[in-house]
């Protein structure tokens, strides 16, 4: 058997700087452009998946030079996203680096248009939310807005 398949063939720095490299470009990426599609897949989640199943890929297939490259790599990744889960749970200010805010789209029954065009939401595309939920006047609504997840959640004015 040749063991040279499990010997490092590039070095270990070079294989964490690059693991960390592009995890943090593509977290920022998907952060700032993925937001609305996401549903309730955090967007760091979504990444993980991505990366790991390249790297993995990359391992098994031959790709890279050595399987220990691979496995090198996938730790790298999985440490950046323990790390980014806990700090988020610790820290608040962490979590509100890493995670969207909500984004108002109706107020008071009123669209919020600079919020609409921050994330490319039509007033067709309200409407279409608010006929799900069972309304029929974006005056009915007393708010509706994009949450950290994705999700759009909507509240009508209590008629109370």
């Amino acid at each position: 058997m040749d063991l040279s398949t499990f010997h490092l063939t590039i070095p270990l720095w070079e294989i964490i700087l690059r693991g960390s490299v592009v995890y943090w470009f593509l977290f920022i990426i998907f952060r700032s452009i993925l937001r609305r599609s996401m549903g309730s897949v955090g967007v760091s989640d979504f990444l993980f998946v991505v990366i790991i199943a390249d790297a993995s890929q990359n391992a098994m297939s031959g790709d890279a030079k050595s399987i220990s490259d691979g496995l090198v790599l996938i730790v790298v990744l999985v440490f950046w996203n323990l790390l980014i889960d806990f700090l988020s749970f610790k820290y608040t200010w962490v979590r509100r680096m890493v995670e969207a805010q909500p984004l108002v789209l109706v107020k008071n029954g009123m669209l919020q248009r600079k919020q609409m065009r921050k994330e490319f939401v039509t007033k067709d595309e309200i409407m279409a939310k608010l006929r799900e939920e069972g309304i029929a006047s974006i005056a009915e609504v007393k708010q509706m807005q994009i949450e950290m997840d994705g999700e759009i959640s909507v509240v009508k004015f209590d008629n109370a």
